[in-house]
């Protein structure tokens, strides 16, 4: 008896406590937590900053009141979306110059130059996003027209995927670039033994030493205009693949001075002189900053017929495409990056490059566990090494990278190699971590057309019907885990975001649908409603 009336006491106890004091409490909602259950709840109470409770409404309205009650009248909550793999700067980077995305012809980058030219008078022409693949004649552009139009107009025109560029005249005689430059890690492209003023890979470092630099307020002017699209799209969090010392100091104050909200996961790129910094300083953590890997290239992109390839481009007779990065300089870096806490987190697009950049961090992590070296991309691999990759080597792959290649992929690897590129869910099934990204600007900032490319292998249009390999497609659940806590861990952030559950950073996005039971075909036309950093509202649409 005595029994029964102390649980009475506790009941009428509990029952007259008054709720607890909070931020926000958000109710009456369908909240995919991305727990280690996929549990779906239906309130989360929030204060500085992170979660405080995840629940029912009735078990959250009981406990908890704030000035801020939403009833969210049962729209849709995740976690923020983490991109694995982006280059936030680089897009703030490009919005400074000529958007070439969805040229149809080199006909249609001239006319876009010249609009530029007389809009804004610019006395250097920065411009990118021109893909040779999406034009009738599938070939490389030449610099004639540039200099006949522009003769005294530097001229820099980046390749999509950023490992290519088209330069005139001007720019080739500011670089020193002749008929007698070496290239070594690249090419420097000729025609009936003329400079085309192509550039793949490792040339392209010559130019890029002529551009004009950003001073510090642009460097920040193009991270704020970055960011608040990013933000616009559901980003809480991106891992930023490459980034020099001065961006990465830049960002740490802007978090400082409440002017950069987005968290960013940032990779040193591979200069000595930024390495030896950030080595020596260990790994860098705030609430909003994490500086603790090394961004390196193996080689070059697909699409320009860089990638290291074991056997020789089936478009293009006698040619592998190039390692970018000297194979006794790559063991000396893995070797230094292993003794310090940083990962180590490689480019690598062919079944080369990748096989180089497997074995080497084989070598370096045979005894060493929670190192999660990264490669970044896997995109094309030797069928034998999928068994490479663990919670410990991790594949960073981008769904939407298999649905813009699909349509000329199979020309440059032929019907049995294709089938061992973009194989996302074989390398899900070897590694059980797979985090993903979009690789922006290379694609799109939107992560819906990620989750969507994910789970159907199909372009926006529906193409191919059964989708592009439709066996390496990515459950919903998979998709959603890859945006958020796999992505994380990639980051060695699992503990702290990428799932709403107590303790964690109240970051979130809210939609009006259902990204898990949603007719797929829909899925990219699905826009973010709300998007919140830090239990803030940081985007209303």
């Amino acid at each position: 008896m005595k029994t029964c009336y102390s649980i009475v006491f506790l009941v009428l106890l509990i029952s007259c406590q008054k709720p607890k004091t909070v931020d926000l409490v958000i109710y009456n909602a369908k909240i995919y937590t991305v727990d280690s259950f996929f549990s779906v709840q239906e309130a989360m109470a929030i204060k500085d900053g992170k979660i405080l409770d995840v629940n029912s409404t009735e078990h959250i309205l009981n406990r908890y009141q704030a000035d801020n009650m939403h009833d969210l009248k049962n729209k849709y909550i995740y976690p923020g979306i983490n991109d694995a793999h982006a280059h936030l700067y680089g897009l703030g980077q490009n919005l400074r110059g000529v958007d070439l995305k969805g040229t149809n012809s080199f006909k249609e980058i001239v006319h876009r130059i010249v609009d530029y030219k007389e809009k804004f008078n610019s006395e250097f022409i920065l411009g990118r996003g021109w893909d040779q693949n999406d034009w009738k004649v599938k070939e490389f552009p030449t610099k004639d027209t540039l200099d006949m139009l522009f003769p005294n107009t530097p001229i820099v025109l980046t390749r999509i995927d950023g490992h290519a560029m088209l330069v005139n005249q001007k720019v080739l005689d500011l670089a020193g670039i002749d008929d007698n430059t070496k290239a070594e890690g690249g090419a420097i492209l000729k025609k009936n033994g003329q400079l085309t003023g192509v550039l793949v890979d490792n040339p392209m470092e010559m130019v890029e030493g002529v551009v004009p630099p950003l001073d510090k307020a642009e460097i920040k002017k193009a991270l704020t205009k970055a960011e608040a699209i990013a933000i616009q799209n559901g980003l809480t969090s991106l891992t930023d693949a490459g980034l020099s010392k001065k961006v990465i100091l830049t960002i740490k104050e802007m978090h400082q001075n409440n002017e950069l909200k987005i968290r960013i996961n940032a990779m040193v790129s591979n200069t000595q002189e930024d390495i030896d910094y950030f080595l020596n300083k260990g790994v860098i953590k705030t609430p909003r900053l994490r500086v603790g890997s090394i961004k390196v290239y193996a080689d070059g992109a697909l699409g320009s017929r860089g990638a290291a390839l074991k056997a020789p481009y089936t478009d293009q007779a006698n040619h592998y495409g190039a390692m970018v990065i000297g194979l006794d300089e790559f063991d000396s870096l893995a070797h230094e990056i292993v003794k310090s806490e940083y990962q180590m987190n490689t480019h690598a697009i062919g079944d080369s490059a990748n096989a180089v950049v497997l074995r080497t961090y084989q070598k370096y992590l045979n005894d060493k566990s929670n190192r999660r070296w990264r490669v970044e991309h896997a995109q094309v691999l030797d069928p034998s090494e999928y068994v490479c990759f663990s919670k410990n080597i991790l594949p960073s792959v981008q769904p939407t990278h298999a649905t813009s290649d699909m349509y000329w992929a199979e020309d440059r690897l032929g019907e049995k190699r294709v089938k061992h590129a973009y194989a996302y869910k074989r390398l899900l099934e070897e590694a059980e971590i797979l985090p993903l990204g979009t690789d922006f600007p290379v694609e799109k900032v939107n992560p819906m057309l990620t989750f969507y490319a994910a789970v159907s292998r199909q372009d926006a249009e529906g193409y191919p019907d059964e989708g592009f390999q439709p066996q390496n497609a990515l459950t919903r659940k998979e998709a959603l885990k890859g945006m958020t806590i796999w992505a994380a861990y990639a980051a060695f952030e699992e503990n702290e975001k990428g799932s709403l559950e107590p303790g964690k950073y109240a970051d979130f996005i809210i939609l009006n649908e259902d990204l898990m039971t949603i007719d797929i075909k829909k899925v990219p036309d699905l826009n973010v409603q709300k998007t919140y950093i830090n239990g803030e509202l940081e985007y209303e649409k």
